[in-house]
């Protein structure tokens, strides 16, 4: 059991999401509830903006300015986060358990010069050392950071609270980092979608990095990248019940060649944008700079692929960022052409296999479903489909869980 050198208690980070903390009541629960936890672990906690908070900061921005620059809208998006930890620490210190919060910058996470999309470079949290050494809760406002080089204020993406959490654990070697969440783990599929989804209760982080990638919302994909690279073993759970059997994750788990399908999951949004004329290479530039010019964030990039003397270009990331895109780009000086669809994705244990094709191929036939592409993976099969049919195709491809 990992311990931080300089505390008699075992050291836990965990990260709340914002729907555990929409409303007071919630953040006086989650405030109850690290209370009681640290009286046997040391804790340091990484909490999202509350509720939709970001969303519509999002809006207002949008009101406000047709095309805001992407170093305003870090100063005001990081504001939800630090709403949260300065609420959480007040309930905290009424419960009379000591608890000090911290930004990102104030936590010592240091990240590239990019805005909306920065990176963790390094990580230098003496006052937050200082405060476990105090025997203090230490609240972190999660997805911000700051770059030594400019002096200016970043954020880390959507979902990026989840980095924050992981790198803090990381840097810590803590027992575990714990993602908790108003579900109870990870599922088979969305049970939004798929009401027989169940509960999984351990993972590899190869299982869950591809789950990620793919749409599962579970936790961001380069949080698991990061927790994977430096071992730190993640729990994903209820923030509402501290015996809950959640979802485990760490290194271990590997089936030998087992291709039984482990998930469905799905990007809701995804633009096909095939560049004419030019190479994969040059297409990327050409993205890169024109998002640059609008000031829009660069996206997710699913697939690259040259058709010809095109380039086709597969890309997904949070709904803002897809209709910023969607906008911008027929203005653009480069030839584009641009299609909406989703994708969904079947993750499998450990690898594909043809009778695993087979069967899906048969099902998908039986329901009457058509796909533009197929693409595969070493773990994953992934079919590109008209977004009026992403919910039968998720509820198709999940009927072969079991087989």
């Amino acid at each position: 059991m990992s311990t931080f050198a300089s505390s008699q208690k075992p050291l836990i980070v965990q990260k709340y999401g914002g729907a555990t903390l929409e409303t007071p009541e919630k953040i006086r629960a989650v405030a109850k509830r690290i209370s009681d936890q640290s009286k046997s672990h040391s804790l340091i906690v990484a909490v999202s903006a509350m509720g939709q908070t970001t969303n519509q900061l999002l809006d207002l921005a949008g009101q406000v300015s047709a095309n805001p620059s992407r170093r305003e809208l870090d100063m005001l998006l990081t504001t939800g986060e630090r709403i949260s930890m300065s609420l959480l620490s007040m309930a905290l210190n009424d419960l009379k358990a000591p608890a000090i919060s911290f930004t990102g910058s104030q936590a010592g996470i240091l990240t590239n010069e990019s805005h909306v999309n920065a990176f963790i470079q390094d990580l230098k949290p003496q006052r937050v050392e200082q405060a476990i050494r105090e025997k203090k809760i230490a609240v972190i406002a999660g997805f911000q950071g700051v770059s030594p080089v400019t002096k200016e204020i970043t954020t880390l993406g959507r979902g990026g609270t989840d980095t924050t959490a992981v790198a803090m654990a990381a840097h810590f070697k803590a027992e575990r980092c714990e993602i908790l969440k108003d579900v109870p783990a990870i599922f088979s599929a969305d049970p939004r979608i798929v009401e027989d989804a169940k509960p999984i209760s351990h993972l590899n982080y190869d299982q869950l990095l591809e789950m990620t990638f793919w749409g599962a919302k579970v936790l961001h994909y380069r949080s698991v990248e990061l927790a994977k690279v430096r071992e730190v073993k993640l729990y994903v759970g209820p923030a509402s019940d501290t015996l809950s059997n959640g979802t485990l994750i760490q290194k271990g788990f590997n089936m030998y060649e087992s291709a039984k399908p482990l998930s469905v999951n799905s990007h809701e949004t995804v633009l096909e944008l095939v560049m004419e004329g030019v190479k994969p290479l040059k297409a990327l530039e050409n993205l890169s700079w024109y998002l640059n010019e609008k000031q829009i964030p660069f996206p997710q990039i699913l697939r690259t692929q040259p058709i010809n003397d095109n380039t086709q270009l597969l890309l997904t990331g949070p709904l803002e960022i897809m209709r910023a895109i969607e906008k911008e780009i027929p203005t653009s000086p480069v030839k584009t052409n641009l299609k909406r669809f989703s994708t969904v994705t079947m993750t499998c244990t450990g690898v594909t296999s043809s009778q695993l094709f087979d069967h899906l191929f048969k099902l998908l036939d039986r329901d009457g479903i058509s796909f533009s592409e197929i693409l595969v993976t070493g773990m994953s099969v992934t079919m590109v489909v008209d977004q009026e049919i992403r919910h039968k195709t998720v509820k198709c491809l999940h009927s072969m869980m079991g087989i």
